[in-house]
């Protein structure tokens, strides 16, 4: 993870409807959400929903699934556990945080497909 993917993380998470896309996305898990049931959720509107998770797939925070006629959307664990390593990288100054593992979310051991 460079400087730069980390700024396009961010930057794609500075807006209040695509924060909490992610964030129910998140909680989703590998299921994942179709935009209907994340628009529902969330009472977003279906067309600014759709931006929103364009811009969140762009900066890689999100995956997107065709599965028949459906799209599914999930969190990019990886890419999620990428950020926070980064940012927590130099944490404490080196010293013991107490923090424990380097996965920050179990979601990022599971499979980010719809098992068939």
């Amino acid at each position: 993870m460079n400087e730069e993917q980390v700024i396009k993380s961010l930057t794609a998470l500075a807006h209040a409807v695509r924060l909490r896309v992610f964030r129910d996305l998140v909680v989703a898990g590998s299921e994942g959400r179709t935009p209907s049931a994340l628009a529902e959720q969330l009472g977003v509107p279906s067309t600014a929903l759709s931006f929103h998770l364009k811009e969140l797939v762009n900066a890689g925070l999100v995956t997107q699934e065709r599965v028949s006629r459906n799209l599914f959307y999930r969190a990019a664990y990886d890419e999620m556990n990428a950020v926070i390593r980064y940012l927590t990288e130099n944490c404490c100054a080196g010293a013991d945080c107490g923090q424990t593992g380097t996965v920050c979310c179990p979601e990022a051991t599971k499979t980010s497909t719809l098992e068939s």
